[in-house]
């Protein structure tokens, strides 16, 4: 899926900024400028000050309504950082008012709108606009950004019928291509979707997000020799304030790694780190010497189940000599050299629970069997492009509850975050909540190494199940990720997961499938 930027500012490298609220508001009102604002929001975001720039950015637009570009700047930082979409439409209705017939800002009211779960109003918005906006480019732009708005929010086939429709008459560029690619691909259609790609890539083949695209679609595809290598240039997501191992020299295949040290750090999730760090072995059985880098909550996990390696924690890992590569986690598979499925590890488990930690749970868990753990969400980030995929992969315990129960075992949570809190309202079939006592992911480990079976969304429970040996049941959104192919109820990642696929965006029928699945295991579990 490609995208255009709202604000589509330049914004320049400076020095850093002193990130002071009154100071930063005063300077942009003696010399507003849209820049300066993005780069200061932007800032305040990076050093997780969140609150501390919508204050700024809402007290200086508040008194500049007239600066259009103030309000313009202020959405974009907010839209790119945030879910806060009501504000963002409110910034954007002010420019509105200054500058009505301004296409793309009209756009993008549509796109907010549609995000903050108004999806017919929006689809009424830009049905207007490309009645009321007939030039080629016009109509080019409003598709684009339709068809991302319905695949944001969960809709694939609605964006490849308004892409498909477009390419009866209009232009072929490569956005829409690539959006065609896309639709097909979060359809489970991923064979068919690859030639769109290839045209997409004919057109721009520098486009970033397209490559991206192809290169998840042919993975999803079975096409592990092809989807690697372009997965492998894609743009980094690191978190972390000071990744001076990005200046290292990226591990390719066919480094000698003897006797070199490589930094192997968290790239994306949790989920993506757990997936992934089985092919440590690999670097270690041709004489790498390995430094696992990874966020708090995954440190004691990793130290315990790969003792002959380094452990550091993001955030405390300054400069250090010694290293001769850097390699994001995701991309060992590529390094190692799996080229299809068949070559995935078999090892299981290759994470491993504190045996001591197992039983110290053991005695806080009640007794009666089988334990099933729940996971009904995902973890709540802030950026507004994490948010719209946790919310087609998340569904609630209110739904999840009345599926699975009731049922003749014990329930466990495994919910993280936010979405616990959800508990409190739960007036079901009872529910033990282990996760208070959790202080990071080996204490989740301990927990499932008591479980006879974890039900799970899409996140990082259903990979530390799997990764640990015990049975897991994913429950995949509709528009499945690109590690658990197009179809199938088994993974070759996961020797004892089970798949529900969901066929539509609803999550009803799939969790109706999922509950009658575990009475019917349930009985046959005690039958044992």
């Amino acid at each position: 899926m490609t995208d255009r930027t709202l604000a589509g500012a330049e914004i320049s490298e400076e020095a850093p900024l002193v990130l002071d609220v009154q100071m930063c508001r005063e300077a942009l009102l003696r010399a507003p400028d849209p820049e300066t604002m993005i780069r200061m929001g932007d800032a305040f975001f990076a050093a997780g000050r969140g609150l501390d720039a919508l204050r700024l950015i809402l007290e200086v637009t508040s008194r500049q309504l007239e600066d259009w570009r103030l309000s313009l700047a202020g959405a974009d930082v907010i839209l790119r950082q945030t879910a806060a979409y009501d504000i963002v439409e409110t910034l954007l209705r002010n420019v509105l008012r200054l500058q009505s017939d301004n296409l793309l800002v009209q756009a993008y009211r549509a796109r907010v709108l549609m995000a903050g779960g108004d999806v017919a109003g929006g689809h009424a918005l830009f049905d207007d606009m490309l009645r009321r906006y007939r030039s080629a480019d016009q109509q080019v732009m409003i598709c684009e950004l339709m068809s991302n708005s319905f695949l944001d929010v969960g809709h694939p086939g609605e964006s490849l019928k308004i892409l498909l429709s477009h390419l009866e008459t209009g232009r072929a560029t490569s956005a829409i291509l690539g959006n065609v690619g896309c639709s097909l691909g979060y359809l489970n259609r991923s064979a068919e979707a690859l030639p769109w790609f290839e045209k997409a890539l004919a057109l721009d083949a520098a486009d970033a997000g397209i490559r991206l695209g192809y290169a998840c679609t042919l993975i999803k595809a079975g096409r592990l020799d092809a989807g690697w290598p372009l997965y492998a240039d894609r743009v980094l997501s690191v978190e972390d304030p000071e990744p001076w191992y990005l200046s290292l020299p990226r591990l390719r295949p066919g480094d000698d790694v003897a006797g070199r040290g490589i930094v192997l750090f968290q790239e994306q999730g949790l989920g993506d780190t757990l997936q992934f760090i089985r092919f440590v072995p690999d670097l270690l059985a041709k004489g790498a010497r390995v430094t696992i880098l990874v966020p708090r909550p995954l440190v004691r996990l990793m130290t315990q189940s790969y003792p002959t390696v380094s452990v550091r924690q993001i955030g405390c890992f300054g400069p250090e000599d010694g290293y001769a590569y850097a390699l994001p986690i995701p991309d060992l598979p590529y390094i190692v050299g799996m080229m299809s499925l068949r070559e995935i590890p078999a090892p299981i488990p290759y994470l491993r629970a504190d045996p001591g930690n197992a039983a110290r749970f053991a005695a806080l868990l009640p007794a009666r069997r089988p334990r099933i753990g729940l996971v009904w969400a995902g973890d709540r980030r802030t950026r507004s492009a994490h948010v719209l995929v946790d919310l087609r992969r998340s569904t609630t315990l209110a739904a999840l509850g009345a599926a699975v129960t009731p049922v003749d075992a014990t329930l466990m949570s495994l919910q993280f975050g936010g979405p616990r809190g959800e508990i409190a309202g739960w007036t079901g079939q009872a529910l033990c909540d282990p996760m208070g006592a959790v202080r990071d992911m080996a204490d989740t480990a301990a927990i499932i190494a008591n479980l006879d079976l974890v039900i799970s969304v899409d996140t990082s429970p259903v990979h530390l199940a799997g990764a640990v040996g015990c049975p897991v049941w994913m429950i995949s959104r509709q528009d499945a990720c690109w590690r658990w192919g197009d179809a199938g109820d088994r993974s070759p990642w996961y020797p004892d997961m089970r798949v529900f696929r969901a066929r539509e965006r609803s999550w009803g029928p799939v969790l109706a499938e999922v509950g009658a699945a575990l009475r019917n295991w349930v009985e046959h579990w005690r039958l044992r």
